[in-house]
């Protein structure tokens, strides 16, 4: 049964998702995301304040910039754009990212 609601609020997340990303896909690809922890954990090694709580055994900034990611508290945004020059600026936390 929880399937079922689960299934269900995806649905419903797909749909609102869908309703504001007019270019490319509803998913966070793997190239953005990639690009997105190397922009944050460069950032977090020259010393910019981290945004979530980590353990104290957690050093490394590529670590640390995924768990912001998933946090979904990163002010970043995308820009995707048509070869024709048409482009949207979509925050990260509007896109929906993949379990992996």
């Amino acid at each position: 049964m929880s399937s079922f609601l689960e299934s269900r609020e995806l649905r419903k997340k797909y749909k609102e998702v869908k309703k504001y990303v007019k270019i490319g896909s509803i998913f966070l690809t793997r190239y953005e995301k990639a690009r997105i922890v190397g922009a944050r954990a460069l950032q977090i090694s020259f010393g910019a304040p981290i945004l979530v709580d980590k353990p104290k055994d957690m050093i490394d900034p590529i670590k640390i910039a995924q768990e912001e990611l998933k946090s979904k508290i990163l002010p970043l945004t995308i820009r995707r754009e048509y070869p024709s020059g048409e482009f949207q600026n979509i925050s990260i936390n509007k896109l929906i990212l993949k379990k992996d």
